[in-house]
């Protein structure tokens, strides 16, 4: 019986925003079970894992059935597992994703529970198989999971995501001084399709200084900076770039203190949402159910016929449902969130 959990392995094998969209469920199962959790999670996903109260320990796997595999490690990861001896694991998935191979990992471990969502029959890999109903059925990725953990009596009150700012980082950013209001931009994405152009964020965020008399504070890791030095470099106003010289937590940190964050459908918002940053995300029609979750924020796109390609790489290259965003309503909904903040 899940009541009897006390050792819980919650597998989560994308990346830092799927981990933060998991966790209202990893806490219901925590809140319901009182037991401890660890995370299976990729590289990416590992790097917030400590800034997430509700997880006790984390274990790093470059499963060879993701997209972002890097190494061969099953054998040795599998060792570290069996030795922890986990009364039950809880595999969280985007419904386009197959959890089987998954399952299997933790049968051959000798976990004696496995929870799924699952399209087709799993037989004997999961001991608890909820069908899969999407695509018929969408959700939002959160609630999504708090089903899948709903399904086996697992709820909680607190369905924000969880996201722990260190008092240190917060040290950080208060040295820097920043101007008010404080508008922090993120133009990068991991994924090509999710990027709205540098050029309209330049105009974006140009007008919205102009109007707003603020200096925007770019963001991204040290392989982004050329991006966010080519948005700047477009810009007539003042700006300031923090491009590769922040850690995540720094990152949280700022993004907490932020009056309002700017960014494409990537892990910023995520960790928005989980401090309570209003977000104007420009959100690419890729993928439904990954937009901010209990935030104020505003959801930019243009409708195509090809939404919800779930593609990283624009299928029809014209990456429309972005392009068709005039910057004036990106600076225009920055500017309503501001004065609603």
């Amino acid at each position: 019986m899940w009541r009897d959990v006390r050792n819980l392995l919650c597998v989560r094998l994308d990346s830092l925003g799927d981990v933060l969209m998991s966790t209202p469920a990893i806490r219901a199962f925590r809140e319901t079970l009182g037991c401890r959790i660890t995370l299976l999670t990729s590289p990416a996903g590992s790097a917030v894992a400590g800034l997430i109260p509700e997880v006790d320990d984390t274990m790093v796997f470059s499963a060879p059935w993701m997209k972002t595999a890097s190494h061969m490690a099953d054998r040795a990861v599998m060792k570290q597992i069996t030795r922890r001896r986990f009364d039950a694991a809880v595999i969280f998935t985007v419904y386009s994703q197959n959890p089987l191979p998954a399952a299997y990992f933790c049968y051959l471990a000798g976990i004696p529970r496995r929870l799924a969502h699952c399209r087709e029959n799993p037989y004997h890999l999961l001991t608890d198989w909820i069908p899969e109903p999407e695509p018929g059925l969408t959700r939002h990725e959160v609630r999504r999971q708090l089903d899948l953990a709903a399904a086996v009596g697992c709820r909680t009150g607190d369905e924000r995501l969880s996201f722990r700012v260190p008092d240190s980082a917060r040290r950080v950013v208060d040295a820097m001084k920043l101007k008010r209001p404080l508008v922090v931009v993120h133009p990068g994405a991991s994924a090509a399709s999710r990027r709205y152009p540098p050029e309209s964020f330049a105009r974006a965020i140009e007008l919205l200084s102009l109007q707003m008399g603020c200096e925007a504070v770019f963001t991204g890791d040290s392989a982004e900076a050329d991006l966010v030095e080519g948005v700047r470099k477009r810009m007539s106003v003042r700006s300031h770039s923090l491009a590769g010289r922040l850690g995540l937590p720094e990152l949280g940190a700022l993004i907490a203190d932020a009056d309002l964050l700017v960014c494409n459908n990537t892990g910023p918002a995520h960790i928005a949402a989980a401090v309570g940053t209003p977000v104007v995300d420009l959100y690419a029609l890729t993928n439904p159910q990954h937009t901010p979750w209990q935030v104020m924020s505003r959801v930019l796109n243009h409708d195509v016929p090809c939404r919800n390609c779930y593609k990283s790489v624009c299928p029809a290259g014209h990456h429309e449902c972005l392009r068709g965003v005039p910057p004036e309503a990106v600076a225009a909904a920055a500017v309503e969130l501001l004065g609603a903040a």
